[in-house]
Protein backbone atom coordinates (compact mmCIF):
# COMPACT_ATOMS: atom_id res chain seq x y z
CA UNK A 1 0.00 0.00 0.00
CA UNK A 2 1.31 3.63 -0.50
CA UNK A 3 3.86 4.90 1.78
CA UNK A 4 2.75 7.38 4.46
CA UNK A 5 3.45 10.76 3.33
CA UNK A 6 5.84 13.17 4.92
CA UNK A 7 5.50 16.48 7.00
CA UNK A 8 7.41 19.09 6.01
CA UNK A 9 8.65 22.35 6.95
CA UNK A 10 10.50 25.13 5.02
CA UNK A 11 12.87 27.65 5.84
CA UNK A 12 13.83 30.17 3.28
CA UNK A 13 16.64 32.27 3.86
CA UNK A 14 15.98 34.81 1.47
CA UNK A 15 19.02 36.88 1.60
CA UNK A 16 21.13 34.66 0.25
CA UNK A 17 18.80 33.89 -2.57
CA UNK A 18 18.60 37.26 -3.21
CA UNK A 19 22.12 37.67 -3.69
CA UNK A 20 22.20 34.36 -5.66
CA UNK A 21 19.62 36.68 -7.96
CA UNK A 22 21.62 39.49 -8.47
CA UNK A 23 22.47 40.24 -12.19
CA UNK A 24 20.16 37.97 -13.70
CA UNK A 25 17.08 38.86 -15.86
CA UNK A 26 14.65 36.72 -14.31
CA UNK A 27 13.53 36.59 -10.35
CA UNK A 28 12.87 34.33 -7.63
CA UNK A 29 9.48 32.58 -7.97
CA UNK A 30 8.29 30.91 -5.45
CA UNK A 31 5.63 28.82 -7.18
CA UNK A 32 8.10 26.99 -8.73
CA UNK A 33 9.52 25.60 -5.20
CA UNK A 34 6.82 24.85 -3.70
CA UNK A 35 5.10 23.33 -6.61
CA UNK A 36 8.43 20.72 -6.71
CA UNK A 37 8.36 20.36 -2.69
CA UNK A 38 4.78 19.66 -2.16
CA UNK A 39 5.34 16.15 -4.09
CA UNK A 40 7.91 15.29 -1.12
CA UNK A 41 4.28 15.33 1.54
CA UNK A 42 2.22 18.20 2.77
CA UNK A 43 3.35 21.26 3.53
CA UNK A 44 2.57 22.09 7.37
CA UNK A 45 4.81 25.09 7.90
CA UNK A 46 6.70 27.62 5.56
CA UNK A 47 8.99 30.86 6.42
CA UNK A 48 10.87 33.14 4.88
CA UNK A 49 13.83 35.55 6.73
CA UNK A 50 14.68 38.77 5.41
CA UNK A 51 14.54 42.83 5.95
CA UNK A 52 11.44 43.05 3.78
CA UNK A 53 12.22 46.98 3.21
CA UNK A 54 15.39 45.86 0.89
CA UNK A 55 13.16 43.14 -1.04
CA UNK A 56 9.29 44.52 -1.16
CA UNK A 57 8.84 43.27 -4.62
CA UNK A 58 8.74 40.07 -3.64
CA UNK A 59 6.32 40.28 -0.38
CA UNK A 60 3.20 40.19 -2.37
CA UNK A 61 3.93 36.81 -3.80
CA UNK A 62 5.12 35.03 -0.81
CA UNK A 63 2.23 35.95 0.93
CA UNK A 64 -0.02 34.65 -1.96
CA UNK A 65 1.58 31.43 -1.50
CA UNK A 66 0.75 31.55 2.21
CA UNK A 67 4.30 31.91 3.47
CA UNK A 68 5.21 33.46 7.00
CA UNK A 69 7.15 36.31 6.52
CA UNK A 70 9.81 37.23 9.47
CA UNK A 71 11.41 40.84 9.93
CA UNK A 72 15.33 41.13 10.44
CA UNK A 73 16.53 43.75 11.27
CA UNK A 74 19.39 45.45 9.04
CA UNK A 75 22.93 43.99 9.69
CA UNK A 76 24.37 47.51 10.60
CA UNK A 77 21.94 47.72 13.17
CA UNK A 78 22.74 44.51 15.10
CA UNK A 79 26.28 43.49 13.52
CA UNK A 80 25.85 40.13 12.95
CA UNK A 81 23.66 37.68 10.57
CA UNK A 82 20.40 37.93 12.24
CA UNK A 83 18.36 36.08 9.72
CA UNK A 84 20.59 33.03 10.01
CA UNK A 85 20.82 32.71 13.79
CA UNK A 86 16.33 33.14 13.97
CA UNK A 87 16.12 30.77 11.23
CA UNK A 88 18.25 28.23 13.09
CA UNK A 89 16.11 28.64 16.43
CA UNK A 90 13.15 28.12 14.56
CA UNK A 91 13.88 25.39 13.32
CA UNK A 92 15.30 23.86 16.52
CA UNK A 93 12.20 24.32 17.92
CA UNK A 94 9.81 22.99 15.52
CA UNK A 95 11.99 19.88 15.58
CA UNK A 96 11.42 19.06 19.15
CA UNK A 97 8.03 20.41 19.44
CA UNK A 98 6.64 19.15 16.65
CA UNK A 99 7.26 15.17 16.60
CA UNK A 100 5.05 14.78 13.25
CA UNK A 101 7.18 16.92 11.32
CA UNK A 102 9.76 14.37 9.98
CA UNK A 103 11.32 16.28 6.92
CA UNK A 104 13.34 19.95 7.13
CA UNK A 105 13.78 22.11 3.79
CA UNK A 106 16.52 24.81 3.92
CA UNK A 107 16.16 26.96 0.64
CA UNK A 108 19.84 28.24 0.88
CA UNK A 109 23.20 27.94 -0.58
CA UNK A 110 25.04 29.13 2.47
CA UNK A 111 27.62 26.66 4.02
CA UNK A 112 26.84 28.35 7.65
CA UNK A 113 23.67 26.05 8.09
CA UNK A 114 25.71 23.15 7.43
CA UNK A 115 25.50 22.52 11.57
CA UNK A 116 21.58 22.98 11.46
CA UNK A 117 21.64 20.33 8.98
CA UNK A 118 23.84 17.65 10.94
CA UNK A 119 21.84 18.74 13.92
CA UNK A 120 18.24 18.05 12.34
CA UNK A 121 19.86 14.86 11.02
CA UNK A 122 20.97 13.17 14.27
CA UNK A 123 17.66 14.24 15.30
CA UNK A 124 15.70 11.43 12.85
CA UNK A 125 15.09 14.18 10.69
CA UNK A 126 15.08 14.18 6.33
CA UNK A 127 16.68 17.18 5.64
CA UNK A 128 16.19 18.83 1.97
CA UNK A 129 18.32 21.24 0.64
CA UNK A 130 17.30 23.80 -1.69
CA UNK A 131 19.77 26.68 -3.76
CA UNK A 132 21.29 28.26 -6.82
CA UNK A 133 23.73 26.14 -8.32
CA UNK A 134 26.47 28.97 -8.52
CA UNK A 135 26.14 30.00 -5.01
CA UNK A 136 25.84 26.80 -3.15
CA UNK A 137 28.34 25.63 -0.79
CA UNK A 138 29.58 21.92 -1.54
CA UNK A 139 29.68 21.22 2.74
CA UNK A 140 25.99 22.17 2.67
CA UNK A 141 24.99 20.28 -0.67
CA UNK A 142 26.86 17.00 0.15
CA UNK A 143 25.49 17.41 4.29
CA UNK A 144 21.71 17.28 3.46
CA UNK A 145 19.81 13.97 2.53
CA UNK A 146 18.90 15.42 -0.34
CA UNK A 147 19.25 18.17 -2.77
CA UNK A 148 17.71 20.16 -5.41
CA UNK A 149 18.98 22.79 -7.79
CA UNK A 150 16.75 25.68 -8.57
CA UNK A 151 17.72 25.96 -12.00
CA UNK A 152 16.39 21.98 -12.29
CA UNK A 153 12.95 22.89 -11.10
CA UNK A 154 11.99 24.32 -14.97
CA UNK A 155 13.05 21.57 -17.00
CA UNK A 156 9.85 20.63 -19.24
CA UNK A 157 9.32 16.92 -18.02
CA UNK A 158 10.24 13.92 -20.09
CA UNK A 159 7.45 11.52 -20.30
CA UNK A 160 4.90 14.12 -21.17
CA UNK A 161 3.26 13.09 -24.50
CA UNK A 162 0.83 15.73 -26.47
CA UNK A 163 -2.91 15.10 -25.24
CA UNK A 164 -5.61 14.09 -27.59
CA UNK A 165 -6.15 16.36 -30.03
CA UNK A 166 -10.33 16.27 -29.52
CA UNK A 167 -10.39 15.98 -25.95
CA UNK A 168 -12.02 18.66 -24.07
CA UNK A 169 -10.57 21.40 -21.97
CA UNK A 170 -12.06 20.64 -19.10
CA UNK A 171 -10.74 16.51 -19.83
CA UNK A 172 -7.21 18.17 -20.69
CA UNK A 173 -6.88 19.90 -17.48
CA UNK A 174 -7.51 17.07 -15.45
CA UNK A 175 -5.12 14.27 -17.79
CA UNK A 176 -2.15 17.48 -17.69
CA UNK A 177 -2.69 17.43 -13.81
CA UNK A 178 -2.57 13.33 -14.04
CA UNK A 179 0.44 13.37 -15.77
CA UNK A 180 2.31 15.70 -13.75
CA UNK A 181 1.14 13.82 -10.45
CA UNK A 182 2.68 10.61 -12.13
CA UNK A 183 5.93 12.26 -13.11
CA UNK A 184 6.06 13.45 -9.83
CA UNK A 185 5.84 9.95 -8.37
CA UNK A 186 8.41 8.59 -10.66
CA UNK A 187 10.58 11.64 -9.40
CA UNK A 188 10.31 10.28 -5.97
CA UNK A 189 11.21 6.49 -6.65
CA UNK A 190 7.56 5.10 -5.99
CA UNK A 191 7.60 1.81 -7.15
CA UNK A 192 3.74 0.95 -7.18
CA UNK A 193 1.42 3.70 -8.11
CA UNK A 194 -1.56 3.21 -6.36
CA UNK A 195 -4.84 4.74 -7.57
CA UNK A 196 -4.62 6.52 -3.98
CA UNK A 197 -1.49 7.81 -4.10
CA UNK A 198 -2.26 9.44 -7.74
CA UNK A 199 -5.27 11.30 -6.45
CA UNK A 200 -3.16 12.43 -3.32
CA UNK A 201 -0.49 13.73 -4.89
CA UNK A 202 -2.55 15.80 -7.64
CA UNK A 203 -4.53 16.77 -4.82
CA UNK A 204 -1.37 18.27 -3.72
CA UNK A 205 -0.46 19.93 -6.14
CA UNK A 206 -3.82 21.46 -6.75
CA UNK A 207 -5.96 21.83 -3.79
CA UNK A 208 -8.99 22.54 -5.42
CA UNK A 209 -9.25 19.11 -7.88
CA UNK A 210 -12.05 17.52 -8.18
CA UNK A 211 -12.62 14.50 -10.42
CA UNK A 212 -16.91 15.71 -10.66
CA UNK A 213 -16.19 18.68 -12.04
CA UNK A 214 -14.52 17.24 -14.82
CA UNK A 215 -17.51 15.08 -15.73
CA UNK A 216 -16.19 11.64 -13.60
CA UNK A 217 -17.95 10.38 -11.00
CA UNK A 218 -15.62 8.74 -9.20
CA UNK A 219 -11.59 8.84 -9.70
CA UNK A 220 -11.54 5.55 -11.24
CA UNK A 221 -13.84 6.53 -14.26
CA UNK A 222 -11.42 9.29 -14.74
CA UNK A 223 -8.53 6.98 -14.89
CA UNK A 224 -10.32 4.46 -17.40
CA UNK A 225 -10.77 7.03 -19.37
CA UNK A 226 -7.53 8.52 -19.32
CA UNK A 227 -6.74 4.08 -20.01
CA UNK A 228 -8.70 4.42 -23.32
CA UNK A 229 -7.34 7.51 -24.61
CA UNK A 230 -4.11 5.69 -24.57
CA UNK A 231 -2.68 7.73 -21.76
CA UNK A 232 -1.53 5.39 -19.00
CA UNK A 233 -2.18 1.58 -19.02
CA UNK A 234 -4.11 0.03 -15.92
CA UNK A 235 -4.11 -3.00 -13.54
CA UNK A 236 -6.23 -3.84 -10.95
CA UNK A 237 -4.55 -5.51 -7.72
CA UNK A 238 -5.69 -8.56 -6.34
CA UNK A 239 -5.74 -8.12 -3.31
CA UNK A 240 -7.39 -5.10 -2.65
CA UNK A 241 -9.07 -4.64 -5.77
CA UNK A 242 -7.82 -0.71 -6.72
CA UNK A 243 -6.39 0.18 -10.02
CA UNK A 244 -2.53 0.41 -10.20
CA UNK A 245 -0.68 3.26 -13.31
CA UNK A 246 1.74 0.47 -14.57
CA UNK A 247 2.62 2.97 -17.61
CA UNK A 248 1.87 6.35 -18.69
CA UNK A 249 3.20 9.29 -21.13
CA UNK A 250 5.39 7.88 -24.34
CA UNK A 251 6.01 4.88 -22.41
CA UNK A 252 2.61 3.32 -23.89
CA UNK A 253 3.73 3.73 -27.58
CA UNK A 254 6.12 0.93 -26.58
CA UNK A 255 5.31 -2.52 -26.72
CA UNK A 256 5.47 -3.94 -23.17
CA UNK A 257 8.88 -6.22 -22.59
CA UNK A 258 8.82 -6.84 -19.32
CA UNK A 259 5.56 -9.11 -19.53
CA UNK A 260 6.48 -13.06 -20.71
CA UNK A 261 4.08 -14.84 -22.70
CA UNK A 262 1.69 -17.26 -20.62
CA UNK A 263 2.21 -20.79 -21.94
CA UNK A 264 -0.63 -23.40 -21.88
CA UNK A 265 -0.06 -26.22 -19.76
CA UNK A 266 -0.25 -29.78 -22.04
CA UNK A 267 -2.21 -32.93 -20.74
CA UNK A 268 -1.59 -35.97 -22.29
CA UNK A 269 -4.43 -38.09 -23.96
CA UNK A 270 -5.20 -41.29 -22.35
CA UNK A 271 -6.14 -44.08 -24.77
CA UNK A 272 -9.12 -43.70 -26.83
CA UNK A 273 -9.58 -40.34 -26.50
CA UNK A 274 -9.89 -38.49 -30.25
CA UNK A 275 -6.94 -36.10 -31.22
CA UNK A 276 -8.05 -31.97 -32.52
CA UNK A 277 -8.91 -33.19 -35.93
CA UNK A 278 -11.37 -35.82 -34.94
CA UNK A 279 -9.45 -39.26 -35.49
CA UNK A 280 -9.58 -42.10 -32.02
CA UNK A 281 -6.07 -41.90 -31.03
CA UNK A 282 -4.43 -45.27 -30.76
CA UNK A 283 -4.65 -47.22 -27.50
CA UNK A 284 -1.01 -48.80 -27.59
CA UNK A 285 0.49 -45.65 -29.59
CA UNK A 286 4.50 -45.74 -28.20
CA UNK A 287 4.93 -41.98 -25.65
CA UNK A 288 7.49 -40.21 -27.10
CA UNK A 289 9.95 -39.38 -23.71
CA UNK A 290 8.58 -36.22 -23.51
CA UNK A 291 4.94 -36.86 -23.52
CA UNK A 292 5.95 -39.91 -20.84
CA UNK A 293 7.38 -37.25 -18.67
CA UNK A 294 4.15 -35.34 -18.69
CA UNK A 295 2.12 -38.08 -18.68
CA UNK A 296 4.52 -39.42 -14.91
CA UNK A 297 4.24 -35.69 -13.86
CA UNK A 298 0.45 -35.85 -14.09
CA UNK A 299 -0.12 -39.06 -12.41
CA UNK A 300 1.97 -37.80 -10.01
CA UNK A 301 -0.21 -34.76 -9.72
CA UNK A 302 -3.18 -36.33 -9.28
CA UNK A 303 -1.69 -39.22 -6.29
CA UNK A 304 -1.25 -35.47 -4.48
CA UNK A 305 -4.57 -34.39 -5.08
CA UNK A 306 -5.97 -37.45 -3.69
CA UNK A 307 -4.10 -37.27 -0.71
CA UNK A 308 -5.36 -33.68 -0.30
CA UNK A 309 -8.35 -34.67 -0.74
CA UNK A 310 -8.61 -38.31 1.96
CA UNK A 311 -9.36 -40.27 -1.01
CA UNK A 312 -6.52 -42.83 -0.07
CA UNK A 313 -7.24 -45.02 2.52
CA UNK A 314 -5.45 -45.50 5.22
CA UNK A 315 -2.70 -48.55 5.80
CA UNK A 316 -4.20 -51.69 7.38
CA UNK A 317 -1.88 -53.54 9.85
CA UNK A 318 -2.52 -56.99 11.66
CA UNK A 319 -3.05 -57.20 14.96
CA UNK A 320 0.41 -58.47 15.61
CA UNK A 321 2.00 -56.12 13.18
CA UNK A 322 0.51 -52.96 14.65
CA UNK A 323 3.26 -50.29 15.82
CA UNK A 324 3.76 -48.66 18.94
Amino acid sequence: MPDSDRSLAIFIDFENLALAFQGRRDRFDIARVLERLVEKGKIVAKKAYADWSRFAQYTGPLHEAAIELIEIPRRALTGKNSADIRLCVDAMDLAYSKDHIDTFVVVSGDSDFSPLVSKLKENGKHVIGLGMQESTSDLLRDNCDEFIYYEDLGRAPTLAPGLPIHLSDSKKKAFALLLESLLALRRENKEVLWSSMVKDTMKRKKPSFNEAYHGYRTFSELLEDARKEGIIELETDERSGTYVVTRFGSETASPRSDVAPRKRKRRSRRPGSRTPNGKPEQANAPLSSSAADLEIRDDAERGQDAVDRHDVPAPHYPEEEIPF
